[in-house]
């Protein structure tokens, strides 16, 4: 491992910091350390950073209570630049959002249209905004949850039935229905991927025997 004296601070003594979401792999801020800072995040295993503003040190979530726990820190090549893994206990942003890059300043459709639950998600959500005539997503918000609830139970049944017919493919099948479902769920609820991705993080270790108790209680 290296060693703080081996690290490159820049010449007013400080080094940027790229704070990362260890469930989401999210980007959530970037900040910078000095060496009184650094020292303080490694003794107390919680990110403290120098603002340059201020001019001063500041242990994240000191006063909003939203603390940065540290899961690993790394140096890029050249030794002058870090990035911080963390586990937050709530938002990065003093703005109270999850990361503190929201505002898209380019983007290139298509590059960005490969297929991915967050692109998925961001479908969904513009059919319940903008309630596309014909789609069936829309459909189903504008029947609500009772709707939704009674196809995400008809989906987990098509995905038993698969399942127990031993037949890959229509499991398969079966199962992305499920998951198309269960997301029209969330958004009706409010529930983000993140919040879901940090609950199954939250749950990795589960041959732990508290954790073993607590899924079968």
């Amino acid at each position: 491992m290296l060693n703080i004296e081996e690290l490159k601070f820049d010449e007013k003594g400080l080094i940027p910091a790229i704070v990362v979401d260890y469930a989401t792999k999210k980007v959530l801020t970037l900040a910078y350390m000095n060496k009184e800072s650094l020292k303080i995040s490694l003794e107390k295993g919680l990110t403290c950073f120098y603002s340059r503003s201020r001019q001063e040190l500041w242990l994240k979530g000191e006063t909003s209570g939203n603390y940065q726990h540290i899961v690993s820190i790394t140096a890029d090549c050249d030794k002058d630049a870090l990035t911080v893994v963390v586990k937050k206990d709530g938002p990065a942003c003093h703005t109270g959002t999850d990361s503190c890059f929201n505002d898209l300043v380019y983007e290139n459709e298509e590059l960005n249209n490969e297929f991915s639950m967050e692109n998925l998600m961001k479908m969904l959500v513009g059919r319940k905004i903008e309630k596309k005539e014909g789609s069936y997503t829309t459909y189903l918000f504008e029947k609500g949850i009772d709707k939704i609830l009674k196809k995400v139970g008809e989906e987990s049944t098509e995905v038993i039935i698969a399942g127990k017919a031993n037949d890959k493919k229509e499991t398969i099948y079966e199962i992305a229905d499920l998951t198309y479902h269960l997301m029209v769920l969330m958004i009706e609820m409010g529930i983000s991927l993140d919040e879901v991705t940090a609950e199954l993080a939250s749950r990795h270790v589960i041959d732990h025997k508290v954790k073993q108790e607590k899924m079968t209680k």
